[in-house]
C-alpha cells in the first residue's frame, strides 16, 4: 500500500490535499516540511504531497530551500480550495476568546476577521495543531484557525465559518517521489519544473531565459534565491509550460544550459485541470 507523508496533522490542509489524492493511501503526518521529504527520501513513505504557494500569501519559502537538495522529483501537482474556520472549545462564545493561534499563514490569510476582533496571535507549527491545542487547553480565551474538519476531530465548536480573506484563495501541492515519473506524452498539457543557477556573465539571466521568450514557452513562475552568504550566486526556480520534448521547450533548455553552471529538472508532470479555468 502506498504510503504518503504531509507536513502538519491530521485535519490539516496537507492532509486534505493528501487524502483528495491518494484516498487509499497511508499517511504519514511529519512535524515539518524537511521530515516529510526525508520520510520519502530514506524509503519511509512513497510520496510527499508539499505546498509550494498560495493565492494569498505567497511561497512557502522553506519548501524551495529544501526541494533542490532533496534528491526528489515532482511527478504531480494538486490545487486545494482554502477554508478556514475560527474554532473554540464547546460552549465558548466570540466575545469571549482573547487569542487566536494557528500556522502563520492562516493567520496572514484571515488578517480582516483577526484586525476586526482585535486579539492578541499565536504562530503554531500548523493549523490543525493548532485546533488540538485549543482543545487540550479547555480555555474559553483561546480559539483556532483551522481547516472545518479540524473542528469535529478536536471536539471544537465553529465561532464562525469561512473566515478567510480571499473566498477564492487556493494552495498549490506538489507530488514528489524518488523516482521521476514518466512524463506524460507530448501535446498534453504539461509542467517542466527546474532549479538552475547561471553563470557569472553579464546579462546571464537575460540571455538564459532568452530561449524561452523566442520560442513562445510560457513561464508561469521565476523566483531567485540566495544560496550561501555571498552577493554573486543565485539560484532561480522555473515552471514552464510544456514538454521538454516539444522542440520548442527542447530549444530553450539547450540555450539555457549554456548559460548556466547547473540545471537540474525537478520533474515532469501532467498540468492540472486548474490551470485551464478562465
Amino acid at each position: 500500500m502506498t504510503t504518503v507523508a504531509y507536513q502538519g496533522e491530521p485535519g490539516s490542509n496537507s492532509a486534505t490535499a493528501a487524502r483528495a489524492l491518494y484516498p487509499d493511501a497511508l499517511e504519514l503526518p511529519c512535524t515539518g516540511f524537511e521530515q516529510a521529504l526525508d520520510a520519502v527520501a530514506l524509503g519511509d513513505a512513497d510520496l510527499a504531497v508539499i505546498p509550494v504557494d498560495n493565492s494569498a500569501a505567497g511561497r512557502v519559502a522553506d519548501v524551495h530551500h529544501l526541494l533542490p537538495e532533496s534528491g526528489l522529483y515532482i511527478v504531480g501537482e494538486y490545487f486545494l480550495a482554502i477554508r478556514f474556520d475560527l474554532m473554540g472549545v464547546a460552549g465558548a462564545t466570540l466575545d469571549q476568546v482573547e487569542c487566536v493561534r494557528s500556522h502563520v499563514h492562516a493567520l496572514g490569510q484571515c488578517r480582516k476577521l483577526l484586525r476586526e476582533g482585535g486579539w492578541r496571535t499565536l504562530v503554531c507549527d500548523d493549523t490543525a495543531g493548532a485546533a488540538r491545542e485549543v482543545a487540550e487547553l479547555g480555555d474559553v480565551r483561546h480559539a483556532a484557525l483551522a481547516p472545518p474538519a479540524a473542528a469535529g476531530l478536536h471536539g471544537l465548536d465553529v465561532l464562525r465559518a469561512g473566515v478567510e480573506d480571499d473566498p477564492d484563495n487556493t494552495t498549490r501541492f506538489v507530488v514528489l517521489s524518488r523516482q521521476a515519473a514518466s512524463a506524460p506524452d507530448p501535446g498534453q498539457p504539461t509542467m517542466t519544473s527546474l532549479f538552475f543557477s547561471v553563470r557569472n556573465i553579464p546579462s546571464a539571466l537575460y540571455k538564459a531565459l532568452g530561449g524561452f521568450a523566442t520560442g513562445g514557452v510560457n513561464l508561469t513562475k521565476i523566483e531567485s534565491y540566495q544560496i550561501g552568504a555571498g552577493l554573486n550566486a543565485s539560484r532561480f526556480y522555473v515552471e514552464a509550460e510544456g514538454h521538454p520534448d516539444e522542440q520548442r521547450v527542447a530549444l530553450a533548455l539547450e540555450e539555457l544550459r549554456f548559460f548556466s553552471s547547473e540545471v537540474r529538472v525537478l520533474g515532469v508532470y501532467p498540468a492540472h485541470p486548474h490551470r485551464l479555468k478562465g
